[in-house]
C-alpha cells in the first residue's frame, strides 16, 4: 500500500521517476516511516562518543608501562638514517648502551602519551555535525585524518617539554649523549645531533595516532566493538552505505 501512494504520488506530482529512482524513493520513504532512523544529530554524537573512547584508550595503553616499548609496530628504534650507527655500536662492543638508549626513547615516549586525551577530546568536542557525517561516510580512516590534523600542533607542543623533561628522567639524553659522543670520535664520519627531543616527539605522535586508527578500524568493521545501541545505529548506517563510502589505501 505504502510503496503504491509513493507510486501515485511520483505520477500526480509529474515527477520523472525511473525504476532506480523509483526503488531508491521507496527505499528513503519506508526509512521515514521507522522510528530508528538515524538523524545527523545522534550521527554526530554516536561518533563523538566512539571517537572519545577511543582517544581515551589510545592515550591510556600507550602510556602504560611497554605501550610503546612492547609494542613492536610503534616501538622508537634509532632513526632510520642512524641504523648504521647502532651497528657500528654494537660492532665497537657498545650493544648494551644502543639497548639503553633504544629502552629509553619508548620510556619517554611513554610518559608524553598521558598527556594526549585532552588535547584529543577538545577536538572531538568541537566537531561539527557536518565534520562527523564527512568522518562516518569516509574513508575508513578519516577519523584519524581528522584528528591528526586538528591536533599535531597542539600535541607536539604538549609533548615536547614533557618528552624533554622524561628524556632526562630515564636518561635518555645521557645515553643518546653518549652514543653521539662516541659516535662523534670515529675519523671520517658525519656527526650525528645530540638532541634527540625532537625525533622522539614526532615517533610519540606517529605511535598515538596508529593506535587511535586501530581502534577506529576495531569499531568499523567489528559490530562487537558497538558497545551500544547509538553505537550499532551509527555504524550500521555507515555499513549500509559503505559502498559509497571511498577507502583508504592502507591495507
Amino acid at each position: 500500500m505504502i510503496k503504491c501512494l509513493f507510486l501515485i504520488f511520483c505520477v500526480f506530482t509529474s515527477l520523472s521517476c525511473t525504476s532506480q529512482e523509483i526503488q531508491k524513493g521507496v527505499e528513503i520513504f519506508n526509512e521515514g516511516l521507522n522510528s530508528k532512523t538515524l538523524t545527523s544529530s545522534e550521527a554526530g554524537a554516536g561518533l563523538k562518543s566512539a571517537l572519545t573512547r577511543g582517544a581515551e584508550v589510545a592515550g591510556s595503553q600507550l602510556s602504560m608501562k611497554n605501550g610503546f616499548y612492547g609494542n613492536p609496530a610503534i616501538k622508537i628504534l634509532f632513526p632510520e638514517e642512524l641504523r648504521k650507527v647502532e651497528s657500528q655500536l654494537r660492532d665497537l662492543g657498545l650493544g648494551a648502551l644502543a639497548d639503553q638508549t633504544i629502552e629509553s626513547f619508548n620510556r619517554a615516549a611513554e610518559n608524553a602519551a598521558e598527556k594526549a586525551y585532552p588535547i584529543l577530546k577538545s577536538a572531538i568536542t568541537a566537531m561539527t555535525i557536518q565534520d562527523a557525517m564527512d568522518i562516518l561516510l569516509g574513508e575508513n580512516d578519516a577519523a584519524t585524518n581528522y584528528l591528526r590534523k586538528k591536533t599535531t600542533s597542539k600535541l607536539t607542543s604538549a609533548f615536547r617539554p614533557v618528552v624533554k623533561k622524561s628524556a632526562d628522567k630515564v636518561y635518555a639524553t645521557k645515553y643518546w649523549g653518549q652514543v653521539a659522543q662516541s659516535y662523534n670520535r670515529i675519523p671520517m664520519v658525519k656527526k650525528i645531533p645530540e638532541d634527540i627531543t625532537g625525533y622522539i616527539t614526532d615517533k610519540t605522535l606517529q605511535g598515538l595516532f596508529y593506535r587511535i586508527e586501530k581502534e577506529e578500524m576495531a569499531i568499523r568493521e567489528n559490530p562487537a566493538a558497538r558497545v551500544n545501541d547509538l553505537l550499532e545505529r551509527v555504524f550500521g548506517y555507515a555499513d549500509r552505505n559503505s559502498e559509497a563510502r571511498p577507502q583508504s589505501g592502507r591495507q
